[in-house]
């Protein structure tokens, strides 16, 4: 297999996902990033989500240091804002041809994954979809055990 693990992390969670990943499968990893970061202020953030998902918006992100249709699988982190994935990573979607390839996403929340595998189906209909891993924090504690997402890892 051929993977890359693509991510985007606002407070620092899903990194700490990818970071795992990456350190079980050896496969490299990139992160995304919007030109214009968000504010590091967590309830400006909250509130902009929720009008970014609303309203559909893409923030414009940099180019990744690593291009994901050169892979056959990508693992693809991701904080679930407002139900969803971040629209950076709407973002990424709409920019990368996924197409014949299989997507393992996983998302981190604070309590609830909402319709977020759903959402990513729609995205990416001709995209073999895995098993979506749903991480669970308290602010910047993991919920989830760690051993559930290792035996995701070594599942996918």
């Amino acid at each position: 297999m051929k993977a890359v693990i693509i991510y985007y992390s606002y407070s620092g969670n899903t990194k700490k996902i990818a970071e795992m990943v990456q350190r079980e499968t050896g496969f490299r990893a990139a992160e995304l990033r919007t030109v214009v970061p968000y504010s590091e202020n967590y309830d400006v953030v909250v509130d902009q989500g929720q009008d970014e998902v609303k309203r559909g918006f893409m923030p414009e992100i940099l180019p990744l240091e690593v291009n994901p249709e050169e892979y056959d699988t990508v693992f693809l982190g991701m904080p679930v804002w407002w139900y969803t994935y971040a629209p950076a990573v709407k973002t990424f979607l709409a920019q990368y041809k996924l197409a014949g390839k299989t997507i393992l996403p996983f998302a981190t929340n604070g309590g609830w994954i909402g319709h977020t595998a759903k959402d990513i189906k729609g995205a990416c209909p001709d995209s073999e979809i895995g098993e979506i891993l749903n991480v669970r924090f308290d602010g910047a504690r993991l919920v989830t055990p760690e051993k559930r997402i290792l035996e995701w890892i070594k599942k996918v």
